[in-house]
């Protein structure tokens, strides 16, 4: 294990679901992972970085585990008085979570680094998986709708993912400067993981920074991606209306034409074996396995499997 790099690249429930699989699994002491931030939005004054939080809560076991997001013994009584003085309240902020907004918030204003936030607020949670931040400028993804532009939460939370897409744009990734250890963890890696995550709005938004992209083409590392359909559905999320607006299939060809250019190789459920053959024919490894991650044991066996399939592949075409 000594001198082994590996990185994840997550967003969303599917991502922190990952981010358990590689944080208690064999290869926890060789990972990091690279959290999306387009998800973050302002609410009632507080800025709320809702794919961060969750891989934190995740790997520090505070998450709801029903839900996949927020905090467990959650409590909501800000939220209901909030209600009652006519606020809106459509974005779910439990008490305990709203700590974690009120100090992200100060802290920001102070000028500390939203690296360094997530690092202290992951230090609080006992998370020893290394998280780290495409970049700590504001990120944001907009969906373009037939009544106009929305932002992520807004059409995520709000509108329940309802409203046909037209178009996502990352607002501001044109401009954003990549972290430096971001940057470097990626140039550094052995293997790069792609999780089960919307390849549009949560892998989609951390490669939207140019120099993320160019690192994870740059790098020596063999990329790996894990499809996030099941028999072409998603398992949760709107990423099938995604990619049919950037004129993707939603089956394992839409994901790999989301990635095309820097992948190696592609883990697909047993329900989507046919398409195996058609990805082999690209010249991509594939990988047929069960995917679905229910509990601990489903998330390490996958990325236990997904890790040593990527080892394997990598020192075969080195050989």
């Amino acid at each position: 294990m000594a001198g082994l790099n590996i990185t994840l690249l997550a967003g969303g429930v599917g991502g922190a679901k990952a981010a358990e699989g590689l944080a208690f699994g064999h290869y926890s002491q060789a990972a990091k992972v690279i959290g999306n931030v387009a998800d973050d939005d302002e609410f009632h004054g507080l800025w709320v970085s809702p794919d961060i939080d969750t891989l934190i809560y995740s790997l520090g076991d505070q998450i709801d585990r029903q839900q996949g997001w927020g905090r467990k013994g959650e409590s909501h009584q800000t939220l209901k008085e909030l209600a009652a003085l006519g606020q809106d309240t459509w974005m779910t902020l439990g008490d305990l979570d709203l700590a974690t907004h009120i100090y992200r918030t100060q802290l920001r204003k102070q000028g500390v680094s939203m690296s360094e936030i997530a690092q202290r607020l992951a230090t609080r949670h006992g998370v020893n998986l290394p998280i780290l931040l495409p970049t700590d400028d504001t990120l944001q993804t907009r969906v373009k709708t037939p009544s106009g532009w929305l932002s992520f939460q807004e059409f995520f939370v709000r509108e329940h993912c309802q409203p046909d897409v037209i178009e996502v744009a990352y607002q501001g990734a044109d401009h954003a400067t990549p972290n430096a250890a971001a940057l470097a963890q990626l140039l550094a890696s052995d293997v790069i993981v792609i999780a089960p995550s919307n390849p549009v709005v949560s892998i989609g938004a951390i490669l939207s920074i140019p120099d993320i992209r160019q690192a994870v083409i740059d790098s020596d590392a063999y990329v790996v991606a894990i499809s996030p359909l099941i028999g072409g559905k998603t398992v949760k999320g709107p990423a099938d209306k995604m990619l049919l607006s950037e004129g993707k299939s939603v089956d394992s060809k839409g994901i790999y034409d989301s990635y095309q250019g820097f992948l190696d190789g592609m883990v697909i459920d047993l329900q989507d074996a046919q398409e195996a053959d058609w990805l082999l024919a690209q010249g991509v490894d594939v990988l047929v396995t069960p995917t679905l991650m229910k509990e601990r044991d489903d998330k390490v066996n996958l990325l236990d499997q997904v890790v040593a399939f990527a080892l394997d592949k990598q020192a075969k075409r080195a050989a």
